[in-house]
């Protein structure tokens, strides 16, 4: 059963006209909320014809591209090298703008452990940790980001059904436990570069690692469905 969400409600929306640096330019509405369960400045970005996709979506039709997104301000402003954020975030904008639909920002940088903690693992990285043992070796989880405040905010646009822009299961896991129907999962595109090439090794083998597991526990579900025999 999908866990049950606190309220949160629209606090006030506002059109912004956004400039990238490669150029690509879009006009986007801004929504802010109030009752997000942990306080935070998060945001929601509607694209394209984002109320187009909602009206479709309430007839039925194919439900809006949607990509939660968690803050990297080295990656998002400064164009750090050191990962593949800021890429994924322009192509994220570009590609739900061609449908119209959402795009989450949410403010859990360092995978949820903040700003100056990932610049701590950033330090252990160039010791020879990667980025999740280096979290690790923080103290900190390998991934401590949580979509409770995506889902809630999904809730609030009436968006109970998404097709999710990304290539991390988790997100489709927490999502869907959390009562949003990811009806698809869309994968991102790689943006590989010489500075980030042992950060996308470290995510790949992860998420390789990931779908073994949710492999082995469909087999094991499906073993444990069947009528023993006789």
């Amino acid at each position: 059963m999908p866990e049950a969400l606190p309220v949160a409600t629209i606090r006030t929306q506002v059109t912004v006209p956004l400039t990238f640096p490669n150029g690509y330019a879009t006009t986007v509405r801004v929504f802010t909320f109030k009752g997000l369960v942990d306080g935070r400045e998060h945001l929601a970005f509607g694209l394209g014809d984002w109320a187009g996709a909602l009206d479709r979506l309430a007839a039925g039709g194919e439900p809006p591209l949607v990509r939660p997104h968690s803050e990297c301000l080295t990656g998002d402003v400064f164009g750090s090298q050191r990962c593949d954020c800021g890429p994924q975030l322009h192509e994220a904008v570009q590609r739900i703008a061609e449908t119209g639909g959402f795009l989450l920002y949410l403010r859990q940088e360092g995978r949820g452990i903040g700003l100056y903690a990932k610049l701590d693992a950033y330090a252990l990285q160039d010791a020879g940790l990667d980025t999740y043992q280096a979290n690790v070796a923080l103290g900190r989880g390998e991934d401590e980001r949580d979509y409770t405040v995506a889902a809630q905010m999904l809730a609030t646009l009436g968006v109970p059904r998404v097709r999710l822009l990304s290539s991390n299961p988790d997100k489709a896991e927490q999502l869907t436990r959390l009562g949003v129907d990811v009806a698809e999962r869309v994968p991102t595109s790689v943006f590989l570069s010489p500075a980030n090439a042992d950060y996308l090794a470290a995510k790949a083998a992860k998420a390789a690692k990931a779908a073994e597991t949710e492999a082995a526990e469909a087999l094991t579900s499906r073993t444990s469905d069947r009528p023993a025999s006789r």
